[in-house]
């Protein structure tokens, strides 16, 4: 997509400048029709903010403009209505609803791209579509998050071992482990929300790159276009791909939030581990083995993040040294984030429903937690009371940790009988007793997780009131 393409009857927007028309080859390679379609909406919704800013110019009469509208209001509900007939030369969408109007408007039609480049026309529909897009992107990572809040409010005492190295590290609360995700979520919806605001720029009226001599007024357009602001250099405007850098960026770590969610809802739902048990809905069996039940929504999560990395290279590639302003290099950019919008929409929803509808092993979680060895930093910390330097403590504890896993004796009565920890120790190893000690504020206990719960609805609410959407908690 670029200022150049072919129309109807095999011209082009350009062919006055050549003896004869483009070769097939050349088309072949260069249309984007395929993918750029999406963009209709936009397309028209710019082009009839620009018949607009031409009449206001004196550049279209009345009559004029109103054929132009009415033209495009057709193409409008062709295309919603799937009774839109595109044709051979259509070389993008923009040229395809431009052909279409003057085959409707005629005469007038053939005005409506003046003061007006497919640089500038690209950019801006783009940066609508973004807006729209990032925005539902972010509404589907607020539902995954109540699915999040919804199964913490609702999993009570539930405990389960915590883990660094993927080695049982300490026990915490399933709700605290759940919420732990919701927060790195928030985040995801904070960077979308940011990135909204950074492309919520018009670049309508740059033209090609340096504008134009026909007395439009940009400001005007960009209001109309619900745009918050106008480019301040023609340039930068038709050039700037930052916007979906950014937004590649922000799916691409929604991505990883999702693998890592995936990763060890393919662990806790096997044998091994056990910890939950997937609804029948949300899980796939196998074309050999009739006992198979698969994590194929958890397995894909993890697997498609490699895919929206890719894309995010693939673009940032593409914009390394490229000269201003507008080059053809930039058609690439929407490819790789139309994928990844879909492919982040399509997890959000498919994790979503996994997570909700999944059935949690109490029994399971509380008996891995349960292991003597995750209550080692709370002996070491029954020391530190005693005024033992933690240093001191942590080796004392590793040594009896030492000698439980070498001589097969309990940890429990190690402790007991070491007269620095004494039968207090015991009680520390207590079934719960690991979880129920974490009291610090933020911690994995249930004191501090009553604030935490109220501090996550609030986060929800905020995002509601962002996204204008009140359904949030």
């Amino acid at each position: 997509m670029t200022d150049d393409g072919p129309t109807d009857g095999g011209r082009t927007l350009w062919h006055g400048r050549f003896a004869a028309g483009p070769a097939d080859a050349l088309l072949a390679y260069t249309v984007s029709l395929s993918f750029d379609r999406r963009l209709w909406r936009e397309d028209i919704a710019g082009s009839r903010a620009h018949v607009g800013g031409l009449r206001r110019a004196g550049l279209l009469d009345q009559a004029e403009h109103d054929a132009v509208v009415g033209a495009l209001d057709v193409v409008h509900a062709e295309l919603a209505e799937d009774r839109f007939e595109f044709v051979a030369n259509d070389e993008d969408i923009h040229t395809a609803v431009e052909r279409r109007v003057t085959e409707l408007a005629g005469p007038a039609g053939a005005k409506l791209h003046t003061a007006r480049s497919r640089n500038d026309q690209v950019a801006t529909d783009l940066r609508l579509w973004c807006k729209a897009a990032l925005a539902d992107v972010a509404g589907l990572v607020v539902e995954l998050q109540c699915v999040l809040l919804a199964r913490a409010e609702g999993a009570g005492d539930i405990y389960l071992p915590g883990y660094t190295h993927v080695q049982r590290a300490q026990p915490v609360l399933l709700a605290h482990h759940l919420l732990a995700h919701g927060w790195a979520l928030g985040r995801d919806v904070d960077r979308l929300v940011a990135t909204i605001e950074r492309l919520d720029v018009s670049p309508l009226g740059a033209g090609a790159l340096a504008g134009t001599s026909l007395p439009i007024d940009p400001a005007t357009t960009a209001r109309q276009l619900g745009f918050a602001a106008v480019f301040d250099n023609s340039l930068d405007a038709v050039s700037d791909r930052d916007f979906v850098a950014e937004a590649l960026f922000d799916l691409a770590l929604i991505g990883l939030h999702l693998a890592r969610i995936g990763e060890e809802w393919v662990l806790w739902t096997s044998d091994e581990f056990g910890f939950a048990r997937l609804d029948d809905a949300y899980a796939t069996g196998s074309s050999m083995l009739p006992q198979k039940k698969n994590a194929d929504i958890a397995e894909l999560a993890r697997g498609k993040s490699g895919r929206l990395i890719g894309n995010l290279t693939a673009l940032l590639v593409t914009l390394k040294g490229l000269p201003l302003a507008y080059n053809r290099d930039l058609q690439e950019d929407k490819e790789p984030l139309f994928d990844s919008v879909d492919q982040v929409s399509l997890g959000l929803v498919a994790v979503a429903g996994m997570i909700d509808t999944a059935t949690f092993v109490p029994e399971r979680m509380a008996a891995a937690a349960d292991a003597e060895t995750t209550a080692a930093t709370d002996l070491a910390e029954l020391l530190v009371r005693t005024g033992m330097p933690f240093r001191d403590a942590h080796a004392v504890v590793g040594e009896l940790v030492r000698r439980h896993l070498i001589e097969g004796t309990s940890l429990r009565d190690l402790a007991a009988a070491d007269g620095r920890l004494g039968p207090a120790a015991a009680a520390l190893m207590a079934p719960g007793e690991g979880v129920r000690r974490r009291i610090s504020p933020g911690g994995a206990g249930p004191v501090p997780l009553v604030a935490q719960l109220e501090a996550f609805r609030a986060l929800l609410r905020r995002q509601g009131e962002m996204l204008g959407d009140g359904a949030a908690p």
